[in-house]
């Protein structure tokens, strides 16, 4: 468990990529967060009826992991077919939010052509963690306090005590969600807001979400051209799928930044969780991100796997992405605990 770090009077964030064109300008400075007149809070709240719709996508994926075993190994109601339809939509829909949600649009640590913006935008909406706009504004909002007061999602918010942490991991891992204030993305996401194709796609926020659901029984009804083949593969590639996603990314915001190793120096309480980094495609190498939080790969260090890194890697390779914010040694060097 790491030490509470140094008190920090400022707070600083990157500044958004500036989405104009077909291209991204990403800056790789850091700045403080715009201060006065605009409230840290957006002015729609969270209703009734979107907790109760947040709630139901978060507690009936979950009771389908939970079922998930003893369909497997006690009734034999999983396939091939199944798993391989759940991995593929595990892996477009979590790179979507890794590469397009995370790296791209709230850190511009590179940049794209119009079409995998796009892709990438849609592909990180399918996760079914939000719309694109308020996923990166929560996420500059963490990283402009992050583990202080105005942080979404800090697992230190109740203080330093076993109990205060355990309490804390929760509200980090998933109860954040509930928050009846939302942040504002007027304050942290006006580049997104200025871009119509992004605009446009966190319009679609539900149509995108029903096709999510609903490929995996379509594909798995007509390669099996069964109804049980659509079923397992509606439980399997949907419900499964989504609730492990899910899991996963709120561990980064819980469990990353409690319990872990610190080889790098930042100014909060990010770790490393090396047990996390595959099934969260490199996204738990989370103490070098906080450290240098443009950097296109978070696993710098040998045998650090981070299979975002690699995606980018390609898309450049195959002239999709350019002025990719690589790690440099110097600065590594610089950052070391």
């Amino acid at each position: 468990m790491t030490p509470p770090p140094p008190s920090i009077t400022t707070a600083s964030t990157t500044t958004p990529a500036t989405l104009t064109g077909p291209t991204t300008v990403a800056s790789p400075e850091v700045r403080p967060p715009v201060t006065g007149g605009e409230s840290q809070f957006d002015d729609v709240q969270h209703t009734l009826l979107d907790r109760t719709m947040l709630f139901l996508f978060i507690v009936v994926p979950f009771l389908a992991v939970l079922t998930a075993v003893p369909m497997a190994f006690r009734w034999h109601l999983v396939s091939w077919v199944d798993l391989t339809i759940a991995l593929v939509m595990y892996v477009v829909s979590g790179l979507g939010i890794t590469v397009g949600f995370h790296r791209y649009f709230t850190h511009g640590s590179f940049k794209t052509t119009r079409p995998i913006k796009i892709a990438l935008a849609i592909a990180g909406t399918s996760a079914i963690e939000g719309e694109v706009i308020r996923w990166v504004a929560d996420h500059r909002r963490h990283h402009a306090f992050s583990d202080r007061e105005g942080d979404p999602h800090s697992p230190w918010r109740y203080g330093d005590t076993l109990p205060a942490l355990l309490k804390g991991l929760f509200f980090a891992h998933m109860g954040w969600l509930f928050d009846v204030e939302q942040t504002n993305p007027r304050k942290y996401c006006r580049d997104l807001l200025k871009d119509q194709d992004i605009v446009r796609i966190s319009k679609a926020f539900p149509a995108i979400v029903g096709a999510s659901m609903l490929l995996p029984p379509l594909l798995g009804g007509l390669i099996t051209w069964s109804w049980q083949g659509a079923l397992t593969a509606f439980f399997w590639g949907s419900l499964v799928r989504v609730s492990l996603l899910h899991h996963v990314t709120w561990s980064i915001n819980s469990i990353c930044h409690a319990i872990g190793s610190t080889p790098f120096v930042s100014r909060d309480r990010s770790v490393n969780v090396w047990w996390l980094a595959i099934p969260s495609f490199g996204e738990s190498w989370h103490n070098l991100h906080h450290a240098d939080p443009t950097s296109a790969r978070h696993g710098v260090l040998r045998g650090q796997i981070d299979s975002s890194a690699r995606l980018i890697w390609l898309l450049e390779k195959a002239g999709w992405a350019w002025d990719v914010r690589w790690p440099k040694q110097e600065r590594l060097a610089a950052k070391r605990a």
